[in-house]
């Protein structure tokens, strides 16, 4: 079922409603799941049907207008056409949006890389670029770990984006991105280039299971270091959780309770476990199948350059923008958008055939 299969939205919408009269629903851990699915269905169906009911209305002004010559009657059908387009274009994200999970939430990782304070200064405004893009959005976020560096910039940040399709946006920012730039630490204003990285998962719901057995786990309990209070600094409120077998190791500080603390982090640790199982999955398909990639998982995705330039580069779609200071003030959407379209169709911007899309990672 996709947003524009309207007969398939019809019998989810029966079906979600069916499910929601059954005796003791919201006593069922999916109960909080299947309600938000049942108004993504209501709220997508009654946009289209918003938009069968303006066809007819213009259908009906068409046929008014060819009996008569009403300057009036083709001002309003011409002004109510440009604004159904309109409509129907903001509506076609939803094409590029219909993975599984895209619709949910997203847990965020960013990693400085090798280099130092500069990587790690790079580290702390992507976290920043992230953090504006999402309040731009009406998105909310939240932190669920941070590991800052007393000198300058941040080692590690994990954070939590609730949002509609938040994780359909973000998934695409999965990678390693480089920035060249002047260092501001370096007194001989040497040109250098930092590197980190940027984890996106989905925010999975409570009935997609995942095998985690509790003899593999190690938790850990340690003092917050971020801000938060005194009682949250002075006691064991923090939790580590390391997944032996896995060596996936995710940690929370952000909650005063332990508790509360070590089921972030769980949450964290289902989506990493997920999202490695599916990664493995694809990686065996495309081995069978003799398939390469153009960009594999965790390599370079884009290029930002402050000097001797100013120039933010997608390496898989094309895209270029010269504002780098608007795309790292959040201004993200077009680069989310470009690659959004090259992950559907292979082809890179200003392409006009999906063949030009095999040299999009050539820096």
């Amino acid at each position: 079922m996709t947003v524009f299969d309207l007969p398939g939205l019809e019998a989810g919408e029966k079906r979600l409603t069916a499910v929601t009269l059954e005796d003791g629903f919201w006593e069922r851990g999916d109960a909080r799941d299947v309600s938000r699915e049942m108004a993504f269905i209501q709220g997508r169906l009654d946009k289209w049907r918003s938009v069968e009911r303006e066809m007819e209305d213009l259908e009906t002004l068409a046929e008014m207008l060819s009996d008569a010559d009403d300057t009036e009657l083709s001002s309003e059908f011409y002004e109510r056409s440009a604004a159904l387009a309109r409509s129907v274009e903001a509506e076609q994200i939803y094409v590029l949006l219909d993975d599984d999970y895209d619709m949910s939430g997203a847990i965020v990782t960013v990693h400085a890389g090798a280099g130092g304070l500069d990587s790690q200064d790079w580290c702390e405004m992507l976290y920043r670029m992230y953090l504006r893009w999402a309040e731009a959005r009406g998105f909310d976020v939240m932190v669920l770990d941070e590991t800052r560096d007393q000198e300058a910039g941040i080692k590690s940040v994990t954070f939590e984006v609730k949002g509609e399709f938040a994780y359909g946006y973000l998934k695409g920012e999965q990678g390693v991105h480089r920035l060249v730039r002047i260092s501001p630490f370096d007194s001989a204003k040497r040109r250098h280039t930092s590197f980190s990285s940027v984890e996106a998962l989905p925010i999975l719901p409570d009935s997609v299971e995942v095998d985690i057995r509790p003899e593999d786990l190690k938790m850990d309990t340690f003092r917050s270091s971020g801000a938060g209070g005194q009682h949250v600094n002075m006691t064991d409120s923090a939790v580590r959780i390391t997944h032996v077998p896995s060596g996936i190791i995710v940690s929370c500080q952000v909650e005063r309770s332990q508790h509360m603390n070590r089921a972030i982090a769980m949450q964290v640790l289902r989506s990493r476990l997920f999202e490695r199982t599916m990664r493995e999955r694809r990686e065996q398909i495309e081995s069978l199948q003799g398939e390469k990639r153009v960009i594999a998982w965790g390599s370079q995705i884009r290029s930002y350059t402050l000097q001797p330039f100013q120039l933010v580069k997608d390496l898989r779609s094309g895209c270029e923008i010269g504002n780098v200071s608007a795309v790292l003030d959040g201004d993200l959407d077009e680069l989310i958008m470009a690659y959004l379209r090259f992950a559907k169709t292979g082809r890179t911007v200003g392409s006009s055939s999906g063949e030009s899309g095999k040299n999009a990672g050539e820096d």
